[in-house]
């Protein structure tokens, strides 16, 4: 007769029946689950649980002045006084006045700045078609003069503007910097005015600040408008982008935007 193998009961476990205690938070932060070992301040870091290096935030990588630029650019839109004709409503003189002669118009030179700055791409003909097909009633014969010059340093310089008759000046260099401000960007200094050594019109300068997944950036930039051009003038570096808003030096942005007006602002015929 076979018999049968002796029972072994398994081994006492004082613990059978309990309820484990509550997971309490300790002394240094939230409650740790069970079967999971707990550290302390100061314990060495050099080995997680079970041998693997330590889990922690990955480093931050440091963006390269190229990225910062394509961020910003990316946050411009590209208006010219008349991609916000719809919004705007026309006052005093620019209402009722009538249109200027057509003596001057925007040209996109090779250099800008005195050589400074190279042309890297020239969108008059392209984006600059949406600006000329917008209706304005307060400008006639618009042609679109939109320009990306590349500085030393992979500094960037921005133009978008238009020339024609315009009968409210003033009011195409607001919606300029009206139309730069969007469900992506925030006004971080208002606009402020400025009249340039040797220049004779008034430059208004602001900056915005735009977010995406990579963090915020800043944009300072600078318009004008007279009886035949308008245009934004935006320059910017690794070092702008990144600065606090309120320490960006918009005089001497406006004295650079004169610049290239003095440069692109050409006499009809000549």
């Amino acid at each position: 007769m076979t018999m049968p193998p002796p029972h072994n009961p398994p081994p006492h476990n004082p613990y059978a029946g309990q309820v484990p205690p509550p997971q309490q938070p300790g002394p240094y932060g939230p409650p740790v689950p069970h079967g999971f070992p707990q550290q302390y301040p100061g314990a060495p870091q050099g080995q997680g649980a079970w041998g693997q290096p330590p889990m922690g935030p990955p480093p931050k990588k440091k963006m390269s002045t190229g990225a910062i630029v394509g961020i910003v650019l990316g946050s411009v839109v590209v208006v010219a006084g008349l991609g916000f004709a719809g919004t705007r409503v026309l006052s005093g003189a620019g209402a009722l006045g009538s249109f200027p002669e057509a003596t001057h118009r925007l040209v996109v030179p090779k250099t800008l700045l005195d050589g400074e700055y190279k042309l890297t791409k020239d969108a008059s003909e392209t984006e600059g078609k949406e600006v000329e097909d917008t209706y304005d009633p307060s400008v006639k014969d618009a042609k679109a003069a939109i320009a990306q010059y590349t500085g030393e340093k992979d500094a960037v310089l921005v133009v978008s503007g238009f020339s024609g008759r315009l009968r409210d000046p003033e009011g195409a260099r607001d919606a300029i910097l009206k139309g730069a401000v969007d469900k992506q960007s925030t006004l971080a200094v208002p606009p402020e005015d400025f009249t340039p050594a040797g220049a004779d019109v008034t430059v208004t300068c602001q900056v915005t600040r735009s977010k995406d997944v990579m963090g915020s950036t800043t944009l300072p930039m600078c318009a004008w408008g007279d009886d035949n051009t308008a245009s934004f003038v935006a320059v910017v570096t690794a070092e702008s982008a990144t600065a606090d808003p309120k320490t960006v030096d918009l005089a001497a942005l406006a004295e650079t935007t004169a610049k290239v007006r003095a440069e692109m602002r050409k006499p009809i015929g000549g």
